[in-house]
Parts: C-alpha cells; structure tokens; sequence
C-alpha cells in the first residue's frame, strides 16, 4: 500500500475524536498505515515514566497519537485546502523519471512548493558576504 503523505506536510484530520482539527505530521508508519501528527488541541496519549536513577523525575508523559491514514487529509500549500493527492511522472534536466505529488483541486505541486520554502529558510540562515575588497588605491586614499 502506497502512501502519499510525507513528514512535515500539513494535515487536517477527516475522521475521530479530533475531526477538524489540523496539524503537523511528525512520523509515519507505512506497514501499519499510521500517522502521528503534532498540533494544538489534538489528543495525547498518557504514560506513567518510572524514574531509572534517583536524578530523574517519574510522572505522566504526554505523547502524540498514531492516526490511520485514512483519516487525514493533506492541507495544499498553494491553495490552503485539504486535497487528495494525485500523482505525476516527469523527466528531470538529467533525464531521469521523477514522480511528483499534485494537488487534486488546484494543480499545484506539493513537493515543490515545500522544496521551495526549504531553499528560501536555507538562505536566510546563510551569511551575506558583504567584505569589502581592499586594493593599494583604495589604501592610498584611506592614508591621505
């Protein structure tokens, strides 16, 4: 069984105790066919965490739940809608098959656009080099 949502992707969930409600995916499972997705109001799994040393605290954790595929829909970047996801097969510029995700309603690809944010966040965390480049004119002037 193929599985056409990714980490990272944006879900809303279709079906359950927490219908409506929308969220990150954080892992997915494709022989179980679960998800787990992180939001706000979601519902959480609780454990009793016995401490191993007498450094560490016990207590109730909260986890995030696994959810059957089934019941989330992928959240289309480009048209800000829960979509079902079809798929394209393209050449790259080598020449080599690439299958792509598009988005049902508006035809949007949604591998692209999240590969397009990611560049955008990668150059914001680069450094601009903006040294200036130091000549023996440029030294001349500074010393008169």
């Amino acid at each position: 069984m193929s599985i056409s949502v990714k980490k990272g992707d944006a879900v809303k969930i279709i079906a359950g105790n927490d219908n409506g409600k929308s969220g990150t995916v954080l892992s997915v499972d494709p022989s179980k066919g679960k998800v787990v997705v992180q939001g706000d109001g979601l519902s959480t799994q609780t454990h009793f965490v016995k401490p191993r040393n007498a450094q560490e605290k016990g207590g109730l954790v909260k986890k995030e739940r696994a959810i059957d595929v089934s019941n989330v829909m992928i959240i289309c970047p480009a048209c800000n809608q829960p979509t079902r996801v079809a798929h394209k097969i393209e050449k790259n510029e080598e020449g080599k098959t690439v299958k792509s995700r598009i988005c049902k309603k508006c035809g949007a690809s949604l591998d692209e656009v999240k590969a397009s944010k990611a560049k955008a966040a990668a150059k914001k965390a680069a450094p601009k080099k903006t040294a200036k480049k130091v000549t023996k004119k440029t030294e001349a002037e500074d010393k008169e």
